[in-house]
């Protein structure tokens, strides 16, 4: 398996991702674009990665060249979305995605058909996916031991201080923005929450997968916090699908971590691309182990790192995705307090 298959995979499945996404759900992308900003942001003011050097093999994946804003808007638009697909255009993909799924919006029962289609091949994808990733371990073995023999113990202390910012972070943002939501306007107590949640957020810290979580988060919330069924119903599951800040966050830092330690410089109008190409990859993650890949693949070939990232990026990703998938988790079931408080219904 080479690292290009996972780049041509991601491809297809961003594409049917958030096409699924766009057609169905909609809200919490100003939220996912805060904490994109501050994914970028945050590794920049710190120079995190900088100092570190990586020694892996060079891809012909060139990044996304950034011109004028005129010709940026030009080259956004697919005049061949077959191209798209075989050249690895991942902002070409993600703009045909969104103008496909707003135009079955557009022409509404029409487009039933080719919808039922998407969510066909989606399904397919994830199980592409899913199935490649059990070869997976192997394409990271045969990755990283070059990295780690020519790095040497710099390269292991470099990610495992990446890990322990990224969970400051990961649980900084829990706590200040999940814990104020709770208190200021769930009007609850975010002490009794934090206790409620446990059970569903360590369910998620192990299994990796929002949706294995949806039961328990359910539960927890209509025992502990007296959430009404009708609204756990709704926004445990659609939570489980779009609610994915944590992701946003991961995948800046990341990039942002492989960006300076590889020194290639991002620039501003490149980090306002990656910035909103985040939010909608964010949205269209599906929630399943390893579901986080895909969009790292494509912002990592907009960003024009090399190839080898992906093998350390896909060594690291399960110790990334514990701490994310909890974070979503958690937010989903603050969104459900904050919906007792605001949605009065009658029993």
């Amino acid at each position: 398996m080479t690292i290009n298959l996972i780049f041509k995979i991601a491809a297809v499945g961003i594409l049917v991702s958030v096409l699924g996404q766009v057609l169905k759900h909609s809200g919490r992308d100003e939220q996912a674009f805060l904490v994109s900003l501050a994914g970028l942001i945050i590794p920049r003011l710190i120079h995190l990665g900088e100092g570190v050097k990586f020694e892996m093999a060079t891809s012909d994946i060139q990044a996304t060249e950034m011109t004028s804003i005129l010709d940026t808007i030009k080259n956004l638009i697919p005049s061949n979305p077959v191209a798209a697909f075989a050249n690895g255009n991942m902002l070409q993909v993600l703009v045909f995605a969104v103008i496909v799924g707003f135009t079955l919006i557009a022409i509404g029962e029409k487009g039933t058909a080719l919808l039922k289609v998407i969510d066909s091949c989606n399904e397919v994808c994830l199980k592409v996916i899913s199935t490649v990733m059990y070869f997976t371990p192997i394409g990271v073995f045969c990755t990283i031991v070059p990295v780690v023999e020519a790095n040497g113990t710099e390269t292991i202390i470099s990610l495992a201080t990446q890990l322990i910012i990224l969970y400051v972070a990961f649980f900084g943002f829990a706590l200040v923005i999940y814990g104020g939501s709770v208190k200021f306007i769930g009007k609850e107590s975010p002490v009794k929450f934090f206790k409620a949640m446990l059970p569903a957020a360590l369910n998620a810290f192990g299994t990796c997968s929002s949706s294995a979580t949806i039961p328990i988060s359910k539960q927890r919330m209509e025992d502990e916090m007296g959430v009404s069924n009708k609204i756990t119903s709704i926004a445990i599951p659609l939570g489980a699908t779009v609610n994915m800040d944590a992701v946003s966050i991961l995948m800046s830092f990341m990039i942002m971590f492989f960006a300076n330690a590889c020194g290639i410089n991002v620039s501003i109008s490149m980090m306002i691309v990656i910035l909103l190409a985040n939010v909608l990859l964010s949205v269209g993650t599906p929630g399943i182990p390893g579901g986080a890949i895909a969009s790292f693949a494509a912002l990592a070939t907009m960003a024009g790192l090399p190839a080898g990232v992906m093998g350390v990026y896909i060594s690291i990703n399960t110790l990334c995705d514990m701490g994310a998938t909890c974070v979503n988790v958690i937010g989903d079931m603050a969104g459900c307090v904050v919906l007792k408080e605001k949605i009065k219904l009658d029993e």
